[in-house]
């Protein structure tokens, strides 16, 4: 074990190296062949081996493509069609098989996004609900533990297999800013224990011990009848969205000023099928402003949702409602997409809210290959909470239950982490990201490295 943290830190170290050998060696570029951005016409396209790291997820390998048509280049930077397909695998177990489809050509005088996705996680974090309520004990998945302290790196995580099929529309309100937002997403989630004969499988040494004799949290919690036997195998959920949306943004990938504003209202219905209906709703504003034209911007994004009706399955309340899907998943709170350097799944209630501040910076802008380019750099704070909790008994006798080691009652508080990134973007939409997050609490973790696309918000 000492030998793979050694390293993993010297390859996180050589990580950041080669990105900022690129940074340098981009910088020098820009300054010889910087010159006004040619305006693209009919298709192009960013194609890349996916080779990236998520601290959470692990190395990542596969492939991914992204065309997208300019027409005759009169909208340039917009586009008229973008299609994306990715396959790809992680190295802790996940897997990303997806196509996406977004236009405002298709149909005149509409939005459409299409996506259509399965998701599979053979080790999907799960640390319980309500944020800091829940203790995470991080000796129980250390190894070089002494064997009455370590458990089992499985402790906090389940097997988690998930398809997606979501349809959006927007269209217009008032103008060009105020719009209606339409949608169905139709999900399927099957849950269970995580399958350590497959992880064993070619080992003859550091074996995880099976569920049956050490059980995780996700057991657990089915043992002690937080989670019911309903829901402990994942379900349907039929997702109906109605909203509105306030847009002025200058530039969808990274817009330099405007707003972009949304309330959103979910819907899962059983008689589409749900194995438990619910209904939530999700309000969300970002707001950009120019502090050096063309250079220097400031963006945050304040989001809240909470569960309006019903009861939300547990394997759903990870979800993260948008408008807008940024990436494969839209689920946290914390990690990548959400709270960058915190546990992925950290934060799990009925109800919370959650904010990001960033300052971006395009530094460098060059051609290359007929293609406009520039770099950027972020620095950033991530924060969120919990403001309406998930409700379960503790109260109850069991001879697995201890309650001081697993529940921390009126605990929870803002999470804050705080960190920096680099952008390579590829005329102005095809943005491969790189974030680098602390988190400000032990509690929360350490710290998280992410190689992705597209900027958070």
């Amino acid at each position: 074990m000492y030998f793979w943290d050694g390293f993993l830190n010297l390859l996180n170290r050589i990580i950041m190296k080669k990105i900022w050998l690129s940074v340098v060696f981009s910088l020098l570029v820009a300054f010889v062949f910087a010159q006004d951005e040619v305006a693209k016409t009919g298709w192009n396209f960013g194609a890349l081996p996916t080779i990236t790291f998520d601290t959470d997820l692990g190395f990542q390998y596969g492939a991914l493509v992204n065309l997208y048509n300019y027409g005759d280049g009169t909208r340039y930077p917009n586009y008229n069609h973008s299609l994306y397909f990715e396959v790809s695998r992680f190295t802790k177990g996940s897997g990303i098989n997806r196509f996406y489809y977004d236009s405002d050509q298709l149909i005149e005088g509409l939005q459409t996004s299409l996506d259509i996705s399965f998701l599979s996680d053979q080790a999907y974090d799960f640390y319980g609900f309500n944020g800091f309520d829940a203790v995470v004990n991080p000796d129980w998945i250390e190894d070089t533990q002494p064997e009455n302290i370590y458990k089992t790196r499985m402790f906090y995580k389940y097997d988690r297999k998930m398809f997606r099929f979501k349809m959006d529309l927007q269209g217009k309100v008032s103008g060009n800013k105020l719009r209606w937002a339409a949608g169905m997403n139709l999900l399927n989630f099957k849950v269970g224990s995580v399958n350590i004969d497959k992880l064993n499988k070619g080992k003859d040494e550091d074996l995880l011990p099976p569920v049956e004799d050490q059980p995780g949290l996700y057991e657990k919690y089915q043992q002690w009848g937080i989670i019911s036997p309903e829901e402990a195998d994942g379900g349907f959920v039929p997702e109906l969205k109605a909203g509105l949306v306030y847009d002025t943004r200058d530039n969808r990938p990274n817009p330099m000023k405007g707003i972009w504003t949304e309330a959103v209202l979910v819907g899962a219905p059983e008689f589409l099928g749900a194995e438990s209906g619910f209904a939530k709703l999700s309000l969300t504003h970002r707001q950009y402003f120019t502090l050096i034209p063309n250079d220097l911007s400031l963006a945050y994004r304040l989001a809240y949702q909470i569960t309006i009706a019903g009861d939300v399955p547990f394997y759903y309340q990870t979800q993260v409602i948008v408008s807008e899907l940024k990436g494969a998943a839209s689920e946290g709170l914390g990690g990548a997409k959400t709270l960058r350097g915190i546990r992925r799944n950290r934060i799990v209630g009925d109800g919370f809210f959650y904010g990001n501040v960033e300052a971006r910076w395009k530094f460098a802008r060059f051609q290359f290959i007929n293609n406009n380019f520039y770099l950027g750099l972020n620095g950033f704070m991530d924060f969120g909470q919990v403001t309406k909790k998930i409700e379960y008994n503790t109260g109850f006798h069991s001879t697995y239950f201890d309650a001081h080691r697993n529940f921390d009652n009126d605990a929870e508080k803002m999470h804050f982490s705080y960190g920096a990134g680099l952008r390579i973007v590829m005329n102005q939409n095809f943005v491969i990201a790189v974030d680098y997050g602390m988190a400000a609490d032990e509690r929360d973790g350490d710290s998280g490295l992410y190689i992705g696309l597209n900027y958070l918000f």
